[in-house]
């Protein structure tokens, strides 16, 4: 019996214990462990409320945690409730699969004010994440600066621009839904260093923009290319460049009846926040591309008044004692996915904030191949087993699958009209909601 614990119960989570089922059929016991009581990591708690067709791949990794096999363990914590070193003497292998859940801090004076976010906090904040229910954005301001120009940006700006009746069918939680209903958001502007050609936003979240009920984008026509130009472009990135030009065609008669503007401000890069206590303005630099297409800055500036801030410029992987760690990049050092003999990492934290939900599949067989190589059959360790005589003299409140199955129940009993679920927002509501 080869005895597998995987770290994270996100995308990458699951995959990879989907491969470990496929590989070794019944001759493996794999245990999900998870801090949160509540499994699916990204899928929960990143993946926008109003994207349910996307969060609908859980279903098939509720088939994976429904198997003999596989066990969730949900409300541990690595570091805290057990060791890194303890999981490595119970199991063959150890995979971390902990994601990116932390923000990359933004490096310019004034981003520690109050009423600066990174995406990971604002975005948890409206999808019920614990540890942000309670950041209060300031949404009382008429302008609101997104950095960034990737897909996780462009979210912000939609749940920001959003009417109530757009919300249904979501599962965006009470909280957030009342305080965007009450805002006084007139504007968002998007920062984005470089141009229309370099942006990372796909065709499917570009195009919902443009069918907002109560908002409008807007592009400049100057800093789009030369049309020929796109071309050269990959398919889909043509596709969203397309959207791009149909936003900078938008005639201002049509402007006029949305009262809420998404501004594109393209070739700008944020070089400080100011205010007087909490966030009043945005000190931006234009940028130009060098011949390599990285941005360089012009040296001309211009302000931005604003109330509140989001940095949506990536993620990282948040480091474990005695892991090997590269700072740089945000993810544990490892070698096509080994770390250390017997320890091994997959998704975002192989990798780094890269590739879609999809792209972690891959990674989940690639992790079993390597442990393979290395030889990771039965060792005679206790596994499971082990960990459950571990835990059973410490002060650990373990959730099955099973008692997930009960929250999710909870959650679907109490929702709103219209609403899949109502999300618990606090882990002791969590806890509560299993018995």
């Amino acid at each position: 019996m080869r005895h597998i614990a995987i770290i994270g119960s996100g995308p990458a989570g699951y995959y990879t214990a989907e491969a470990a089922q496929k590989h070794y059929g019944d001759d493996a016991a794999i245990d999900i462990i998870d801090r949160l009581p509540v499994p699916y990591g990204l899928i929960r708690f990143g993946v926008a409320p109003d994207h349910q067709s996307i969060k609908a791949v859980s279903r098939r990794y509720e088939k994976t945690a429904l198997t003999e096999q596989v066990r969730f363990v949900g409300n541990l914590s690595v570091g805290d409730d057990v060791s890194i070193d303890e999981l490595m003497e119970l199991y063959d292998a150890v995979i971390l699969a902990t994601g990116a859940p932390h923000d990359r801090k933004l490096a310019i004076p004034g981003a520690d004010l109050p009423g600066v976010f990174g995406s990971a906090a604002f975005v948890g904040w409206y999808n019920g994440h614990p540890e942000f229910t309670g950041i209060a954005p300031p949404l009382d301001g008429k302008h609101v600066v997104v950095i960034g120009n990737g897909n996780v940006a462009l979210d912000v700006a939609r749940i920001l621009s959003k009417t109530e009746s757009e919300f249904s069918g979501s599962d965006i939680v009470a909280h957030a839904l009342e305080a965007l209903g009450n805002a006084a958001t007139e504007k968002v502007t998007l920062l984005g260093r470089r141009g229309p050609h370099q942006i990372a936003m796909t065709p499917k979240e570009l195009g919902e923009l443009g069918r907002l009920e109560r908002a409008c984008p807007r592009v400049a026509q100057d800093d789009l290319p030369e049309e020929g130009a796109d071309a050269m472009l990959e398919p889909g990135m043509r596709k969203s460049v397309t959207f791009l030009r149909e936003f900078a065609a938008i005639p201002e008669s049509h402007r006029a009846d949305k009262c809420i503007e998404i501004d594109f401000d393209f070739f700008a890069s944020p070089i400080a926040i100011e205010g007087d206590g909490k966030v009043e303005r945005v000190i931006v630099e234009r940028t130009e591309l060098d011949a390599d297409l990285r941005s360089v800055g012009t040296g001309e500036t211009y302000t931005l008044d604003c109330s509140m801030v989001v940095s949506c410029i990536g993620y990282r992987t948040p480091p474990i004692e005695g892991v090997p760690y590269e700072h740089g990049r945000g993810r544990f050092a490892n070698d096509e996915g080994r770390i250390l003999p017997g320890l091994y990492c997959v998704g975002w934290a192989r990798r780094g904030p890269t590739g879609t939900i999809g792209t972690n599949k891959p990674d989940g067989a690639m992790a079993i191949e390597r442990i393979e190589e290395d030889g990771g059959g039965d060792s005679g360790k206790p596994g499971r087993a082990g960990l459950d005589a571990l835990l059973a003299g410490r002060d650990a409140d373990i959730v099955t699958f099973q008692d997930w199955k009960k929250i999710e129940e909870a959650e679907t009993g109490r929702a709103r009209e219209g609403s899949p679920r109502e999300k618990f927002t606090r882990i002791e509501e969590m806890i509560a909601a299993r018995k």
